[in-house]
């Protein structure tokens, strides 16, 4: 059994990988084999110090295996259970794990456990953003950035199953092809561009209903422009860097816009919203309104070169670690 460790904040070279002996499962535990482990950005926020943490750390916060062994009292998940999660504690860059059944969601035999792995943090995403954050309704006109991205596959997707017309930006005429792939009407180079002039040229001046921005900080001001009267900003990433301090009287204010900052615990905080969102998102894939594919995979020992690529951009949908 191996796992990630991290001892200090830092670049790809903090990362070390350990051999690790686990205690059995307790109360409302289980033992995870990992299959696959999902790879998001948030491990890089995780791993450089932006989202602080008590050290030595593990990391990874997705991944996807089969039940080895129950702790007592486990009456909801058996041995041989094929399950998925994306919660805290941090832990999934790992061969092995016990984690707590309250996070765990089983999933179907349709879907493989590769897909579930590189899914579950970017399609539990999806889900609270379209569904809960700001619901959206069918022929609406959405702003989403980085639409080649992890996220980027899924949400377009998913959007447009919903009925939306998908504005995307990207950053690359490589990633324009992805986008339209992922189901974006409208597609904005923002590197050729200004996306906020494109957005209101494609919406006559009107503006979108909402925009969904994982990117932050260089995106932020000019997607507040693309925003028509009383709409919504959803910044859900730091992809570029932190948001500086926001002036409400200037930025919000003339155009009564709402801001939000949403997470999953704040949606998916209990076991039946869990299960729910799961139900839904696996549905989507199943039902082929979302087609996954998976651009890379990695092995373990490999994961400084996966943060290496992850950082540099290099990395276009959903990747995985195989232990």
């Amino acid at each position: 059994m191996k796992a990630v460790k991290i001892k200090k904040n830092g670049g790809p070279e903090v990362l070390d990988i350990e051999e690790i002996t686990l205690r059995k499962p307790v109360k409302d535990e289980v033992l995870i084999e990992h299959a696959a482990i999902g790879l998001n950005y948030i491990d890089i926020y995780h791993r450089s110090g932006l989202y602080p943490l008590m050290m030595p750390s593990g990391l990874g916060m997705e991944a996807s295996g089969i039940i080895k062994e129950v702790g007592p009292d486990v009456s909801n998940f058996s041995v041989g259970d094929r399950v998925a999660y994306a919660a805290l504690p941090l832990g999934s860059y790992s061969s092995h794990r016990i984690y707590k059944t309250k996070n765990l969601v089983k999933v179907p035999k349709e879907i493989d456990l590769n897909i579930a792995a590189a899914i579950m943090t970017k399609g539990l995403t999806t889900y609270y953003l379209l569904h809960k954050t700001y619901p959206v309704s069918s022929g609406e006109t959405i702003l989403f950035h980085a639409a080649a991205g992890g996220v980027g596959q899924i949400f377009c997707q998913w959007a447009k199953s919903l009925g939306c017309k998908v504005i995307g930006t990207v950053g690359s005429e490589e990633k324009v092809e992805i986008a339209k792939k992922n189901g974006c009407h409208e597609i904005i180079n923002y590197n050729k561009e200004d996306f906020s002039k494109k957005v209101m040229e494609i919406t006559a001046g009107k503006g979108v209903s909402v925009v969904y921005d994982g990117v932050g900080k260089s995106t932020f001001e000019k997607s507040l422009e693309c925003l028509r009267a009383r709409g919504m900003m959803v910044s859900f990433g730091n992809a570029s860097g932190s948001l500086d301090p926001i002036n409400v009287p200037k930025m919000l204010q003339p155009k009564g816009l709402f801001f939000v900052r949403p997470a999953m615990g704040q949606y998916l905080g209990t076991q039946e919203e869990l299960n729910e969102a799961a139900k839904v998102l696996f549905e989507k894939i199943s039902s082929g309104n979302v087609n996954i594919e998976i651009f890379k995979e990695y092995k373990l020992d490999d994961i400084k070169q996966a943060h290496i690529d992850l950082e540099n951009r290099k990395i276009i949908g959903p990747a995985i670690i195989k232990p």
